[in-house]
């Protein structure tokens, strides 16, 4: 990848600016502004490369690799109560997920690679746990407990140290009460050398050192993958008695104030990067990477699964070694949006000889105003939970796959460089599943002819692109607005417009999104569902981190991962995440379809059905014959109904007077029935077998004129290309988008 890049944002009006941040492995680049896609788009062209629009940005610029420094940590400033102990303790309770790695990890220290000095609490390779002191003039001494760390396990730690009498303890042991022989680690020992009087570096949990000559202050090594809950330290070496104390419980202000320096409470404002210290001192910190806060800590009982009701058994932060919360790089160039730049998907073109990049953005209209009827809603929170997805290398997955996988040069780029950032879909060295992703750093994925390895064709952003294009085929006038602009505006954006229409795949939604919608059909709006597995999972985004989206899988659905007990509300929000239907909200209620299959092995067409001649629906249907089978060509695995299928379900809020117009029908065995829908294990769920492995094409009116139109599946928008745009789905969409458009907005 000689080039990569992202932009600080995915949306802005006229008079906003955008800036562009690039990593560039050639001597020099040429960067232009396309807007996509390009007027023609057939499958023996060479793909969406935009039309170019005229801006200052056009021009050479001189290349310049920018690092990536991955990994969650906490980050305390320097404080001389913290560089110069004579003597100390320090404690906390620990959850090691990867004891064993390649380098030491670093659970509370204060050291300085570079000159070798300092003090600390590490992990060792060999995964035993040990003290560190260093002189900073080479000598570095060491007190090992000798015994490995147990995987997921909750720990007791501690290490005193007496400056006096040179002497150390270190304690390692565990919370359960296992009769193992190693469950009780203690082991003392004199130490050759005396703790440095002078060391103005950080201290930090969950890392070994700052990486001094980094450019970004916040690049660190030495990650620990783990929990930590309640981490202390004391100007004193604590007697047996008080460390013995402070394992059962005890405060640390009870054990001895006089000697506290600090006391880290990770419960406290989970919703944030900053980690409060609850002693006098206020040596608070920053969290750097977004590890994951809202966790279950060592005293956890299961009595309460909402860490807001039982904050204190909530004292955990999971950290892991691939955490990437903002790549922080610095901006190559910017560009502020001209007046005249109509609303529409534009992308930063970067060009070095045969390499090509690009940067997607969207142009929405002013604040408070639209310029067209149509309303394309980019599902951006679903491409930033799918971003740099790599669930290709998980083995109990692509096992049942039934085909070869073919990947992208992105796709093996991301095997070998996780520290770009992965998906929610991913799950990080230490086997948990990942719950951030962040729009601040390279989206390999949301590339206008990226091809998605799980169908070996467009999906996604690529695959809405074929529906962008359509449009402009077809003469519609549309703005382009994305989910972060109705997460921020709610119904007030969508009410300007007399139709909404979704991307291919709009899966992940936040409750204002979701209350955005309902309250736009609610008061006459028309929406047109062109997607499958749309509603699904309920998503947070954080005021103060906008730029990160966060979902926790929670025990059902179906997923690459799920939730630990007691960890499936959302840190940023404080809600329950997982599937949206746990909520009451199941996408029938929405849009009178929802999730029912999946599968890859090629798509079908849809059977016209009876409601298909209710006269509620000729206007949907003029110019099709009653036998026509819909959709039985495409782009996307040869057919309109295939990847992902919603049906109609009465008894999980498909209106009653909805009307099922088509279903999709011919799906092999390869398609399989939803999990969720299963209350036992049973044989018989693929797509010969199970009659609810199908798509269903519904129509429903809402109060007020309003009206939903949803055709169930993700390769919708692949057939309507097919013919010269001259076939039976673009038929059928044109009619609906014709009538829906021609009513003024609500």
């Amino acid at each position: 990848m000689d080039l990569m890049g992202y932009a600080d944002t995915f949306s802005l009006a006229p008079g906003e600016r955008i800036r562009f941040m690039v990593s560039a492995r050639v001597a020099s680049y040429k960067a232009t502004i396309v807007r996509l896609p390009q007027a023609d788009q057939r499958p023996e062209n060479p793909g969406f490369t935009g039309e170019v629009v005229d801006t200052p940005i056009t021009g050479r610029y001189v290349g310049r690799a920018q690092a990536l420094y991955s990994g969650s940590y906490v980050r305390v400033p320097d404080h001389s109560l913290l560089r110069r102990p004579a003597s100390l303790t320090l404690q906390a309770w620990i959850f090691p997920t990867l004891p064993k790695r390649p380098e030491a990890q670093g659970v509370l220290t204060k050291w300085s690679a570079t000159t070798g000095s300092g003090y600390g609490l590490f992990i060792e390779p060999d995964g035993d746990l040990a003290f560190w002191i260093g002189d900073g003039a080479g000598r570095i001494a060491k007190l090992r407990t000798g015994i490995a760390l147990r995987p997921r396990e909750w720990y007791f730690v501690a290490c005193t140290y007496d400056g006096s009498a040179g002497n150390a303890a270190l304690y390692q042991e565990l919370v359960a009460r296992w009769p193992l022989d190693d469950a009780q680690v203690v082991v003392e020992s004199a130490m050759k050398l005396r703790l440095p009087r002078e060391h103005r570096a950080p201290f930090l949990m969950a890392a070994g050192h700052q990486i001094e000559s980094a450019a970004a202050q916040e690049a660190a090594a030495g990650h620990y993958n783990g929990k930590i809950d309640s981490p202390r330290i004391f100007s004193h070496a604590l007697p047996a008695a008080a460390i013995d104390a402070l394992k059962r419980g005890a405060s640390p202000l009870e054990i001895g104030a006089q000697d506290l320096v600090a006391a880290w409470d990770f419960s406290q404002d989970v919703s944030s990067a900053r980690i409060i210290d609850t002693s006098p001192h206020e040596l608070h910190g920053e969290a750097i990477n977004m590890p994951a806060r809202a966790m279950t800590g060592y005293n956890w009982t299961g009595r309460e699964v909402d860490f807001s009701k039982a904050p204190a058994e909530y004292g955990a932060i999971h950290f892991h070694e691939d955490d990437l919360e903002d790549a922080r790089w610095e901006a190559d160039f910017e560009l502020t949006v001209p007046d005249a730049m109509r609303s529409g998907l534009y992308a930063a073109r970067l060009e070095a000889g045969d390499v090509r990049e690009y940067i997607p953005f969207y142009v929405r209209p002013k604040q408070g105003t639209a310029t067209a009827p149509i309303a394309f809603l980019a599902p951006t929170m679903t491409y930033l939970a799918y971003a740099n997805e790599r669930t290709h290398s998980f083995t109990d997955f692509t096992g049942k796959m039934q085909r070869s996988i073919e990947l992208e040069p992105a796709d093996r780029f991301l095997l070998e460089h996780p520290e770009v950032g992965l998906s929610v879909y991913d799950r990080h060295p230490d086997g948990s599943g990942i719950c951030y992703s962040s729009l601040r750093r390279p989206v390999l994925h949301m590339r206008p002819n990226m091809r998605a390895w799980v169908s070996n064709g467009l999906r996604h952003f690529a695959a809405d692109l074929l529906l962008l294009d359509w449009l402009e085929q077809k003469g519609f006038p549309y703005d382009v607005i994305t989910d972060h602009d109705l997460h921020a505006e709610g119904r007030d954006l969508l009410a300007r417009y007399s139709v909404v229409v979704t991307g291919s795949h709009p899966e992940y939604w936040s409750a204002p999104m979701l209350d955005g919608l309902q309250e736009y059909l609610d008061t006459g709006g028309r929406l047109m569902y062109l997607g499958g597995n749309g509603f699904y999972w309920a998503v947070g985004v954080s005021p103060r981190y906008p730029h990160v989206l966060e979902l926790r899988r929670g025990i059902n659905g179906t997923r690459t991962w799920e939730s630990a007990p007691g960890e499936c509300y959302l840190s940023t929000t404080g809600e329950l995440s997982g599937l949206w239907r746990y909520r009451g909200k199941a996408p029938q209620k929405v849009c009178g379809v929802g999730f029912t299959a999946q599968g890859w092995s090629g798509a079908s067409g849809y059977r016209r059905q009876p409601g298909s001649f209710d006269e509620r629906a000729a206007f949907i249907f003029e110019g099709i014959g009653a036998d026509e089978i819909i959709g039985d060509f495409g782009m996307l695995m040869g057919g309109a109904a295939g990847d992902e299928l919603d049906r109609a379900d009465v008894v999980l809020g498909t209106p009653p007077h909805a009307l099922v117009l088509a279903s999709s029908f011919g799906h092999d065995d390869a398609y399989q029935f939803v999990v969720e829908d299963l209350l036992f294990s049973s044989a018989g769920q693929g797509g010969t077998e199970n009659p609810n492995v199908r798509a269903d094409m519904v129509f429903f009116e809402k109060p007020n004129g309003g009206a939903v139109f949803s055709v169930g599946s993700i390769c919708w928008c692949g057939s309507l290309q097919h013919n010269d745009f001259d076939n039976n789905v673009s038929r059928i969409t044109e009619n609906v988008l014709r009538r829906f458009m021609s009513r003024p907005p609500a």
